[in-house]
């Protein structure tokens, strides 16, 4: 975080609070889901679990946005009451490093749709193996596994990926990010149309 300015540091850290807050309100969906249909349910909204990493990286575009967002996001959410404990960061980290290793990819140079939408899925695949061990995914048939993984990848692919763009942008244009790059670019269009 060498070169960081504070406001980057501020702005990802406020962005890993709400979304801390906001993720512990998804639990109860989610369970809501998996009591209608079983642990696959909650694959259906699994992406909400990633949209900091997206929102925080395409804003920021800085090596460790998405990683450190998403961990300190998790912290948050275990502060604030999650039932898992301290695992719950453990599960930020896996999460976190699965979108960062999308951006370091691109060497943090490219932030498109499609980019965001993969790193969605590296999250959803990260934590995908991490469950698959630590929640026993291998007592489920061969068939379901496999869905319960796609359905996550779509998930972090449209929630997090498509969704955490629209929120960014959607915040870009009303000007409160323009000291930063998602800003920046966002005046650049604008001056150029």
């Amino acid at each position: 975080m060498a070169h960081w300015r504070l406001k980057e540091i501020v702005i990802m850290s406020v962005l890993a609070v709400v979304f801390g807050v906001v993720y512990l309100f998804f639990l109860p969906v989610g369970n809501m889901l998996a009591a209608l249909m079983g642990p696959i349910g909650y694959e259906f909204i699994f992406g909400i679990w990633f949209i900091v990493s997206i929102i925080a990286a395409y804003i920021i575009r800085k090596p460790g946005a998405a990683f450190l967002s998403e961990t300190i996001a998790a912290t948050v959410e275990m502060l604030l009451g999650n039932a898992t404990g301290p695992i719950i960061i453990l599960v930020g980290i896996i999460q976190g490093l699965g979108a960062e290793a999308v951006f370091a990819a691109t060497r943090w140079k490219h932030y498109n749709l499609p980019v965001l939408m993969l790193a969605g899925v590296g999250s959803a695949i990260f934590s995908f193996v991490w469950g698959y061990f630590y929640s026993g995914y291998a007592a489920f048939g061969t068939g379901y596994v496999i869905s319960m993984l796609l359905l996550r990848m779509a998930s972090g692919a449209i929630i997090a990926g498509v969704l955490g763009k629209s929120i960014s942008d959607a915040l870009a244009k009303t000007g409160v990010l323009s000291s930063f790059a998602l800003g920046k670019e966002e005046r650049k269009k604008k001056v150029a149309s």
